[in-house]
């Protein structure tokens, strides 16, 4: 494969995560405002939070058959403007079943986006032989700053959704699907691992740690992206639109966090990066929790995202690296955890915050992103320049 090929392939797909992180920033910011145009009450509101990552998982699986016969590429290609058109249909219904099926649809479309991705991710960092995943997922999170940015704007001047996610889908839908023309599969040595060898088949035994890690990490994902507006809101006093600035905090932070990661894991390794950023995530809960104010809350959710903005992109290529042969299907099956974390988290969030308090709730996602210090170990006991020890130290950089 050409260097040149690469470098298409590499800027298309970070325009891609970009996309995606527009669009999602677009959909969670409003939460708030999506409950009041369909009347949804806050008994009911976990229930269309869970949906959507449970059908993502459902497709998720799904993709990892349509991929054997297609390959990743052909899939984000589709799915893509799927779920542009889906967070439009978000904003422009009335009726509670109008926001049931537009959510359905969001959250099948993005469990093939999703897989996808990082599929193609992980498949290029290996044609790289050095570690270039979380630049991809810095790219979401520059897409996740537009996103919030834009629901603040939309928030501010008392938009309707439908007028929000219109002029945003109609600039993002012709670029996303002209720039997925230069998709590739990246193709590289396949160094061995416990899966070695094409086919040899995912071994959920050697893949479990890093599900627990993913799924951990989703669950403080989840609890920003899905609550953070609310607890600023309701238990913090602030305004609706100071509620959407967690959010868009939370992103800058993270965007910083993977712009960097990657240098720190071809540095210290990865062992060392994912340790360090759960200790911090940690930290922001805690800051979360005992928050007096709106100000020092939102303080408290950009330490968080730059805490947790290496942990899921290093947990990706862990698997691509566990399973070589088999990295579209690991990812798959891992990125199904991705959902788990946000299936639990936004409920469990939810209820405790009815039946006790928002602020203790907050403890219940610091412990368990705490338990990734434990569980690092998964992620290679050598320095990981390209996560494990097998980066091609002369390759050419082509991007």
């Amino acid at each position: 494969m050409t260097d040149a090929r690469l470098r298409r392939g590499r800027g298309s797909l970070t325009v891609s995560f970009f996309v995606q992180g527009v669009t999602f920033a677009l959909l969670v910011t409003r939460i708030p405002a999506i409950q009041d145009q369909y009347g949804i009450s806050d008994g009911l509101l976990p229930a269309f939070l869970a949906a959507v990552p449970i059908l993502a998982g459902v497709a998720s699986v799904a993709t990892e058959k349509v991929v054997a016969r297609v390959g990743p590429a052909v899939v984000l290609r589709w799915a893509q403007p799927f779920v542009l058109l889906a967070l439009l249909a978000v904003g422009l219904g009335s009726e509670l079943w109008h926001a049931a099926v537009a959510l359905g649809l969001f959250g099948v479309a993005v469990g093939a986006l999703d897989a996808s991705m990082n599929m193609l991710g992980v498949s290029l960092q290996r044609a790289y032989g050095r570690s270039i995943m979380l630049g991809f997922h810095a790219a979401y999170s520059l897409g996740g700053i537009a996103g919030a940015s834009l629901a603040w704007a939309g928030a501010h001047w008392h938009l309707s959704l439908f007028v929000s996610y219109l002029p945003v889908v109609a600039v993002l839908l012709p670029v996303a699907f002209a720039g997925s023309r230069w998709y590739v599969t990246g193709e590289g040595p396949v160094p061995g691992g416990a899966g070695e060898g094409k086919g040899s088949g995912v071994v959920f035994k050697v893949l479990l740690p890093l599900c627990l890690v993913m799924t951990f990490a989703y669950i403080g994902d989840s609890t920003v992206s899905n609550w953070s507006a609310k607890y600023l809101q309701d238990v913090l006093g602030s305004s609706e639109e100071m509620a959407t600035v967690p959010y868009n905090a939370y992103m800058v932070t993270t965007l910083l966090g993977r712009a960097v990661g990657d240098f720190g894991v071809r540095r210290f390794g990865a062992v060392v990066v994912v340790r360090a950023g759960a200790v911090l995530a940690g930290l922001g809960f805690a800051l979360v929790a005992v928050a007096p104010g709106a100000w020092v809350g939102i303080a408290a959710f950009t330490v968080l995202g730059l805490g947790l903005s290496v942990i899921v992109p290093q947990t990706f290529a862990a698997a691509g690296r566990l399973f070589p042969g088999d990295s579209d299907a690991a990812v798959a099956r891992l990125n199904v955890f991705n959902y788990v974390g946000f299936l639990v988290g936004s409920p469990l969030v939810g209820a405790l915050g009815d039946a006790w308090s928002y602020r203790g709730a907050m403890v219940v996602p610091m412990v368990l992103v705490l338990v990734t210090v434990v569980y690092a170990t998964s992620f290679g006991s050598r320095e990981a320049r390209y996560g494990g020890g097998h980066e091609r130290p002369r390759t050419v950089d082509v991007g």
